[in-house]
């Protein structure tokens, strides 16, 4: 019989898919969709822009121009490569082992193998689209500097496209692994060992070095060696991010052999492990998942049923301490000052967000980069003693800080109304009402958020060695800021939600996500320029005489206005959606 392989069917039936969303993408407003293409092809000329002019300054310095450009390719590529890795772990759990669809087509006679290819395929588009939006601006970049001819972009597409299977390859059968042996307490006692040995290994390998201003002065080659010595480990020929790199760079210069055998190596071993995995890891997955679905139901071993019922105990005990069920009803119950039906609300809410563990884990993924970030500044700002250079850090830490808010909210504040599934119909039907949901949603997310913000900007501050004045001036600001993000945020989620899908990774990586990310980055990008245009510190002493009032007053007027617009309307074009939403 000619009939079609599950895989093909499960891939046509996923492109049908996105072509009918494509499709429904006429029923939207046109000026919105020419508002969302307009900020799309800004970001990419603006990030196109900004590489362009980078990699342009580095070329011109005199003899180590094409070393540092080089250098920073490897490095870029090579931290790429373990946040893919990274990336695909989660996604890749997820994806395997939490998802309805995983197990409804375990469920059907297809062989378990052709389940896993397809979810490999998945996982692997939906943690490496950021990778492909971020790096086509700097490929272009990067050919436009080095002048290249027009076969070298399709030839690096190629093998981009070649590079992000190997994560996606190693982060599946990484998520296998720890879904079939995380139970085991030697496997646990091996992967906090192994994390603490990566820890330790990275803060020996990455102490600062001081460097003395005679340093400086009389030996600078010996200086900059020292400087990049951090950066040879990207320079390991058994990366494929150093495979990646010297064939790109080798194929801009012209040593066209060289480049296409780092590309055969990558071809090579994405053929070799993409076979493995895709014809043998189909019996392990299978049993990784049996593992996972029936850890809660073994009861044979009454030793062990005993060992953990009284673990059980212990953790019911410790809870009352811990878990919010406690604490939480009775700070929101304390003299009546919150109403019931928004307390059962925000106690849902806070509620269902500590038992997710996927979003648990990656926050502290994310706490764990702003700690390294947040120790490594008083090292970075020893050095600091131009005006220009104290303003220009306090600037940059101002976007960081904001850059990460916005991660905060498109991660997890964005898909809050579209995780109300099926059952918003629940809520909808509440005396409360779909609006005061949603506004409700947005003074939560908007007072959480700004707790963890406004802390790190002020702890960044006192690292940085900032006055009284500067962290009352960047604190009102991150204020401002944080309501801002959270309205688009929220407002975004509720003009494009998704109730079919209840992985938030998924929700995110759609279009609307997308669009949330774009608009948070560009009004970041937009309001930290203004306001550092309008500082009132100056970037150097001389332009203290030239400061005025009017100028510091006109940039908090653009600030305060783009805010209002930028948080105000997508909070009021969703609330007017959801009003009119039909259950």
């Amino acid at each position: 019989m000619n009939t079609a392989s599950p895989l093909r069917l499960l891939l046509g039936v996923a492109l049908l898919s996105l072509w009918r969303r494509l499709v429904a993408l006429r029923d939207q407003s046109w000026i919105l969709l020419a508002l969302i293409v307009s900020f799309l092809a800004g970001y990419a000329l603006l990030a196109f822009t900004l590489f362009y002019k980078g990699l342009l300054f580095l070329s011109r310095f005199p003899g180590l121009g094409g070393l540092l450009v080089e250098r920073l390719l490897y490095l870029l590529f090579a931290f790429l490569f373990s946040l893919l890795l990274l990336s695909n772990l989660v996604i890749g759990y997820t994806n395997l082992f939490r998802n309805r669809e995983t197990a409804f087509l375990l469920a059907l006679p297809i062989p378990c193998r052709t389940v896993l290819q397809w979810k490999m395929i998945e996982s692997s588009l939906l943690a490496s689209w950021a990778f492909l939006f971020l790096i086509a601006p700097l490929i272009a970049a990067y050919g436009l500097v080095s002048r290249v001819d027009w076969h070298f972009y399709p030839v690096v597409l190629a093998m981009i496209g070649m590079f992000i299977v190997l994560p996606g390859i190693a982060g599946t059968w990484l998520a296998i692994n720890v879904a079939r042996f995380l139970d085991r307490k030697g496997f646990q006692i091996l992967l906090a060992g192994v994390l603490i040995g990566l820890i330790g290994l990275v803060l020996f390998k990455f102490r600062p070095e001081p460097i003395t201003d005679d340093l400086l002065e009389t030996r600078v080659l010996a200086v900059i060696d020292r400087l990049l010595d951090n950066t040879r480990f990207a320079q390991f020929p058994l990366l494929p991010s150093y495979w990646l790199s010297a064939s790109v760079q080798n194929w801009s210069e012209g040593a066209v052999p060289t480049a296409l055998f780092y590309a055969l190596v990558l071809a090579s071993y994405v053929l070799f492990f993409g076979t493995l995995a895709a014809t043998r890891l189909g019996n392990a997955f299978y049993e990784a998942s049996s593992t996972v679905h029936s850890r809660g139901n073994i009861f044979s071993n009454w030793t062990w049923f005993q060992r953990m019922e009284e673990r059980r105990r212990r953790l019911q005990r410790l809870s009352v301490l811990l878990r919010p069920r406690d604490w939480l009803d009775a700070l929101l119950s304390w003299h009546g000052w919150v109403p019931s039906d928004v307390r059962a609300l925000v106690a849902k809410d806070l509620r269902v967000f500590w038992r997710d563990t996927t979003q648990w884990g990656q926050t502290l993924m994310l706490f764990g980069l702003l700690t390294v970030y947040i120790i490594n500044l008083r090292h970075f700002t020893r050095q600091l003693d131009s005006p220009f250079w104290i303003s220009l850090v306090s600037y940059l830490n101002l976007g960081a800080c904001a850059l990460n808010l916005a991660t905060l909210t498109t991660r997890f504040v964005f898909p809050q109304f579209s995780l109300e599934g099926k059952r918003v119909w629940v809520v909808g039907l509440a005396p409360i009402g779909l609006v005061r949901v949603v506004r409700l949603k947005f003074w939560l997310a908007g007072c959480a958020t700004l707790i963890v913000t406004l802390g790190l900007i002020l702890l960044s501050c006192s690292m940085l060695g900032l006055d009284l004045a500067h962290r009352v001036f960047f604190g009102v600001t991150v204020t401002v800021m944080t309501f801002t993000l959270n309205g688009i945020a929220v407002g975004l989620g509720a003009l494009y939600p998704n109730f079919r899908e209840s992985n938030p990774s998924k929700i995110v990586s759609g279009f609307g996500g997308t669009f949330c990310l774009v608009l948070s980055f560009l009004y970041i990008v937009g309001s930290v320029v203004l306001l550092a245009l309008g500082s009132p510190w100056g970037w150097h002493p001389e332009s203290m005489d030239q400061f005025t009032p009017a100028r510091a007053a006109t940039a908090w007027t653009a600030f305060t206005l783009i805010s209002i617009l930028s948080g105000w309307l997508p909070l009021k074009l969703g609330l007017r959606k959801v009003a009119v939403t039909e259950l």
